[in-house]
């Protein structure tokens, strides 16, 4: 989280034409010549009040004086701009962690690896909203994913770390999942991808789409996803109204908006019981933060 000065060249100093200062040449003088260039001399400079010599010395240190000045306010600069960013990384890494999304799923870096808490405080139920849930609604922690089905963390996501928490966790009634959209717009079809979901959570198969998206994959697009719904048994008749007519484009803007709020920067990012973690975590950051909740 991406600028200095440079000296001008050498200054030669020559003397100032002055018209009433006549530099003598260096040559022998007849006695008549020396009085009268005196005489000359003497009536030119008349007017003139010339500044001591000691004058022009003060100037010069005045000059260097400056450059002194210029040299402490780039130091002074310099120590605000080093307290600037010490400020900046103390409000922003309350808990000296960083959380990063890493190609490789390494945990989060920082003092013992935990996951950051989220920006605010977090009403996990208002969360939820009406998204679909996976596992027991009753269970004592809540995990809820932002997500985009065309993003490559997160179908790294899906199938590795996911996996494992829904036989460790989800499948033994300790967690429970909720998924939200979260379409990067850089991502061609992840927008009707994640309308296809909403309307096959329409006929109560929200999961089962789910789940053959990030295993078909989205490039295909419409015409795949409608394919998918009549390979899960879906009404492919009312599925096709409901993607087709832009029927749950508003639901997908409330998910992402939503995330906006709750700290979500990025895909995939989770909420587990009020605290943050973003990126594609292998399942033992996630195990972390749910053994912490369970005990």
């Amino acid at each position: 989280m991406t600028h200095f000065e440079k000296e001008g060249g050498e200054h030669e100093h020559k003397p100032s034409e002055d018209k009433g200062h006549h530099v003598p040449e260096h040559k022998e003088h007849k006695p008549h010549e020396q009085k009268i260039h005196e005489y000359h001399e003497g009536k030119k400079h008349k007017p003139e009040h010339h500044k001591p010599h000691h004058r022009v010395a003060e100037k010069k240190e005045c000059c260097s004086d400056k450059g002194l000045n210029s040299f402490q306010k780039f130091l002074a600069a310099a120590v605000i701009v080093q307290i600037a960013l010490l400020l900046f990384i103390a409000v922003k890494l309350p808990d000296g962690s960083v959380v990063v999304n890493t190609d490789d799923g390494d945990l989060p870096t920082g003092v013992d690896n935990a996951p950051s808490a989220a920006a605010a405080a977090v009403d996990m139920e208002a969360l939820i909203d009406d998204d679909a849930i996976e596992g027991d609604e009753d269970a004592p922690v809540t995990i809820v994913e932002w997500s985009d089905y065309e993003c490559p963390f997160c179908e790294k996501f899906y199938s590795g770390t996911l996996q494992q928490l829904r036989s460790e966790y989800i499948e033994t009634g300790k967690v429970k999942l909720i998924y939200r959209d979260f379409p990067l717009s850089f991502h061609q079809n992840a927008q009707k991808a994640a309308e296809a979901a909403e309307c096959a959570g329409e006929q109560d198969k929200y999961f089962e789409m789910h789940d053959k998206l990030f295993e078909n994959g989205v490039s295909g697009g419409v015409t795949a996803f409608k394919s998918y719904a009549a390979s899960i048994g879906l009404d492919t008749a009312e599925f096709n109204t409901c993607l087709d007519s832009g029927a749950m484009a508003g639901e997908v803007r409330k998910d992402f908006s939503d995330g906006q709020r709750a700290g979500i920067s990025g895909t995939p990012g989770f909420i587990v019981n009020g605290k943050l973690i973003s990126g594609a975590q292998p399942f033992a950051a996630f195990a972390q933060v749910i053994e912490a909740e369970l005990n």
